[in-house]
């Protein structure tokens, strides 16, 4: 049932809309015609509204969702990623840096963090939800990690979650760029409660009425998990030890998810693919979410300077042909240094796995 919203405090920002109904911190990103992409804006916007909660005993939950009906986040700023990559510029890094910090304080966040996250949730937006310890998808939950599409590496701790993932079912949607429907995301690790969007209105106003719990009533068993459906052929193809011979593989198969996979392979960022698979199985041995943010600060520093990320972004987004002309054009053309520049050390390091401690 619906309970009444008694609003106590109410701040609201350009990009993101902070105040207090309660005991209940309401975080709603707010750039709609956007699908709600981060700025640095709203990465400071949260961090500062969690900080200050985390630390509040009136504040018992916080909620974050997206404004418009499209999404709850789409990513980030591709185009100041652009503007710096092709002027030299480095204001984009510490926007990276922000958010990853902001990363691992919801990865830490004291309380029940609770993320709606129905339609779009992609590259940034998964990192400020998927880390959270109370996530919510619905059945128009469409989530990704596409940065090899635009000659990036996942980053946010994207690799942390996919590297978890039953079998090699992380692998494939990290080289592919693949999409998690709402019932994949809870099979992967990526979210924890199936809700129809219908309900989000009413389940809102129940937590802030009653506290988290409330979701109980609302939550569904989710629909069968298309890609568990997928498993036998993914984890035949990407237990494979390269690109290379992922890529051989999959032209072996006659499935059709994996034939589109291959044509989807084919089409990213030869390097980023290469720098991507060796995040990912380093990322398995890695023992925290901190040690994988502090390689993706390496590796986002390291392709600030490289020509795929402005070539991808620039064929994506800025002038939409869809053909970007990657350098190296091929995988068999990108050799082992190239893709150890991507784990090299950095100046001013994120240094997330040396420091312990809660958030706030």
């Amino acid at each position: 049932m619906v309970k009444g919203m008694v609003a106590e405090d109410h701040t609201t920002t350009d990009a993101v809309q902070v105040r207090v109904e309660g005991t209940v911190g309401r975080l709603t990103l707010n750039r709609p015609r956007a699908i709600n992409a981060l700025n640095a804006e709203m990465v400071d916007a949260l961090r500062s509204a969690l900080d200050a909660w985390a630390a509040d005993p009136g504040i018992e939950t916080v909620i974050l969702d997206g404004a418009g009906d499209r999404g709850l986040c789409a990513g980030g700023d591709v185009v100041a990623m652009h503007s710096d990559a092709v002027s030299g510029g480095t204001g984009i890094l510490d926007f990276w840096r922000a958010e990853y910090l902001l990363n691992d304080a919801i990865s830490r966040f004291p309380k029940p963090y609770v993320a709606i996250m129905d339609g779009i949730v992609m590259g940034g937006g998964v990192g400020v939800s998927a880390h959270g310890n109370t996530r919510v998808v619905t059945e128009r939950s469409r989530i990704a990690m596409p940065e090899t599409g635009i000659g990036f590496v996942p980053d946010v701790g994207g690799i942390f979650l996919l590297a978890r993932a039953l079998g090699e079912i992380g692998t494939h949607l990290a080289l592919t760029a693949g999409q998690m429907d709402g019932a994949d995301a809870i099979a992967l690790g990526f979210a924890d409660h199936f809700v129809h969007s219908s309900a989000l209105p009413d389940l809102v106003a129940d937590i802030v009425a009653e506290g988290p719990d409330a979701i109980g009533r609302y939550a569904e068993t989710p629909p069968p998990a298309t890609l568990l459906e997928e498993r036998p052929w993914i984890d035949e193809v990407y237990a494979a030890a390269t690109v290379e011979e992922i890529a051989e593989r999959l032209g072996r198969r006659t499935e059709p998810a994996a034939q589109a996979a291959a044509t989807a392979l084919a089409a990213k960022s030869p390097v980023a693919l290469k720098a991507t698979l060796r995040s990912l199985r380093e990322a398995r041995e890695s023992g925290s979410l901190q040690a994988v943010l502090d390689q993706d600060f390496r590796a986002v520093s390291h392709a600030l300077r490289s020509h795929d990320l402005a070539e991808g972004i620039r064929a994506q987004v800025i002038d939409k042909d869809r053909n970007p002309q990657w350098s190296p054009a091929s995988l068999a053309e990108v050799s082992d240094a190239m893709v150890a520049a991507y784990f090299a050390p950095v100046e001013h390091e994120l240094g997330l796995a040396a420091q312990d401690g809660p958030v706030g």
